[in-house]
């Protein structure tokens, strides 16, 4: 699960959000104690043997029936949507650690062992509001987006807000977590057991659960297209007024504005020290617009928030920061951008109106730009990073 944003600065750069792995330390003689099950109220449980021990976790089966149905009918062998070398078996006897990140989670359930492989489907979202990534010994689905899930799992060791949203929730450990905090990576799954206690919890076969959604599966994932863009039409219509504000603010300073010979305009907003920079890093906040006041990046959380563009992911990895620059790289950047910042002096404050050919021209920037698109920055050069 890999946490990611793309600075659209940078003609092809991806900054990692996702905090290093530690290699594997040698093993030790389990230390751990094993904790003994708990599983006795009413419910589904997850009874997890590792090599430190038994993690057991309560499963969301009523509020979460399809993420919970995958993961017991992998867990007993009964799972038909597999790949076929996976039929009939326990997917997850035997499976690895591969990502353990201290103070955060440990995550399992790849074949492959490296944050690659899975079940040989994927299946939808199950985004629950009351269930929340809000304290340690959070069971949740990793994922590569929306609609991505497989196989794959993982346990936090902390609260990690952030994730809401974007992951679902199908469990809680209810004891064992002192074998979370020891799993290392590369520790592995012995075996899964499902526990099944009460009336309605023995009613729960999985296998038809996830059998009947995958038959369905069509239709569901129109459903959720159909969600995720009722909420995107519902997010326009509330940052409207924010960004007809910032058209009219563009249109007032683009009539004054310089213009270079290359066609790039702009405006200097605030004035700084006076100093150029001559030599050596810089530091660069921006915040980058569609012509239709449409806030495409920001390296500033305020700005985020205000146009409906906060992440907060983001933000707990410390992704909203002036960014880094060596002044004399005469590429890495659009050009329209790396001229703009050759015109600043250390304090000052820009408004860049860059025409398409000086962005990103005809094959716009992913889903982001549209081709053949002006856009227009915010810049403010720095000596040093905020603090």
């Amino acid at each position: 699960m890999k946490l990611k944003f793309i600075c659209l600065l940078f003609l092809a750069m991806t900054t990692g959000l996702s905090a290093q792995t530690k290699s594997a330390a040698p093993k030790k003689a389990a230390t751990t104690k094993k904790a003994g099950a708990t599983a006795q109220d009413a419910g589904i449980y997850a009874q997890i043997e590792t090599n430190k021990g038994r993690i057991v976790v309560k499963l969301e089966y009523q509020k979460t029936p399809i993420t919970v149905a995958n993961f017991i009918s992998l867990a007993e062998g009964t799972n038909n949507a597999v790949s076929a070398k996976y039929k009939g078996k326990p997917f997850y006897t035997g499976i690895k650690f591969h990502r353990v990140i201290k103070d955060f989670m440990i995550q399992a359930g790849d074949p492959d062992g490296n944050g690659s492989g899975g079940p040989g489907y994927r299946f939808a979202d199950e985004i629950v509001p009351e269930l929340k990534h809000d304290s340690g010994g959070v069971l949740s689905m990793a994922n590569a987006g929306v609609g991505t899930n497989g196989s794959q799992f993982f346990i936090t060791h902390k609260d990690t807000p952030w994730l809401d949203g974007k992951h679902t929730v199908f469990g809680k450990v209810v004891s064992g977590m002192d074998v979370v905090n020891a799993i290392e990576q590369n520790d592995v799954i012995m075996e899964v057991k499902i526990i099944r206690n009460g009336a309605e919890a023995k009613k729960f076969d999985a296998a038809k659960v996830f059998n009947d959604y995958f038959v369905n599966k069509d239709e569901n994932e129109k459903k959720q297209l159909a969600a995720e863009a009722e909420k995107k039409r519902a997010l326009e219509a509330e940052y409207a007024p924010v960004k007809a504000k910032k058209v009219a603010e563009f249109a007032a300073m683009k009539a004054t504005a310089k213009k270079t010979e290359s066609g790039l305009q702009y405006a200097i907003t605030h004035k700084g020290t006076g100093t150029k920079p001559t030599s050596g890093t810089v530091y660069v906040g921006y915040a980058g617009y569609l012509e239709d006041g449409s806030l495409f990046d920001s390296s500033n959380a305020e700005i985020s928030k205000a146009f409906g563009k906060y992440d907060a992911n983001r933000d707990a990895q410390g992704g909203y920061q002036p960014f880094p620059f060596d002044i004399t790289n005469k590429g890495g950047l659009i050009p329209g951008f790396l001229e703009g910042i050759n015109l600043m002096s250390f304090g000052d404050k820009a408004t860049f109106f860059i025409p398409s050919n000086l962005g990103y021209g005809e094959r716009g920037a992913g889903n982001v730009i549209p081709p053949n698109s002006n856009i227009i920055f915010e810049v403010e050069l720095l000596e040093a990073p905020k603090q």
